[in-house]
């Protein structure tokens, strides 16, 4: 009899982590061929970013495609990037997409409002701020223990990314990474009031 139980719960948590895989993986894959569409076109893509305070500008990137558009290869920095995901993940689709989708709007219009007028701004760096800014500070909200747990981890193994959101390095947009880091932010609070 207690065999059943145990088959649903592997079952289930089978198919969570079949989801996971596939949400995870597409916009991976995505950023992955784009790169080698790029690469094959001599980085004639790299022209199609977020050009600060232009019409032209605004229209073609559309704000929150920016990040499909990468100059390298992903990022890796630290190891953030998979864990970030897959941990922001852990609260569900719906919630991955919700903090995605506000960060690469933040990093978008920041870079627009902000940039260095001529500049071209592009790559998924922001939407990775994005999501560190809503681990960091997605604890504070919810109040709960093992999101507080959650919050305090990622910010002493990755808070000091944090300084990746101020002028530094030349030909790294700052900007895009200020703009995703709030877009995250907003997206914990958002979604804290929303009991989601």
């Amino acid at each position: 009899m207690a065999a059943l139980p145990v088959r649903r719960t592997t079952q289930s948590l089978a198919r969570t982590v079949k989801s996971h895989v596939v949400t995870l993986s597409v916009p991976l894959g995505a950023a992955w061929a784009v790169l080698g569409v790029n690469v094959l076109l001599g980085g004639v893509l790299n022209n199609y970013g977020v050009i600060p305070r232009t019409e032209l500008g605004a229209a073609r990137h559309r704000l929150c495609a920016v990040p499909a558009r990468q100059p390298r290869a992903p990022h890796r920095q630290h190891g953030l990037v998979p864990r970030a995901r897959w941990l922001v993940l852990t609260g569900g689709t719906k919630r991955f997409i919700i903090v995605s989708i506000a960060a690469a709007l933040g990093s978008g219009v920041c870079a627009w409002l902000f940039g260095s007028p001529g500049s071209v701004h592009i790559g998924a760096s922001g939407v990775i701020f994005g999501y560190l800014g809503f681990l960091m500070l997605a604890g504070w909200w919810e109040r709960k223990f093992m999101s507080i747990v959650l919050s305090i981890g990622v910010t002493a193994l990755w808070g000091g990314m944090v300084f990746g959101v101020m002028p530094g390095q030349l030909g790294i947009s700052w900007q895009s990474h200020l703009g995703g880091f709030i877009g995250g932010v907003w997206a914990a609070r958002a979604l804290h009031k929303r009991g989601m």
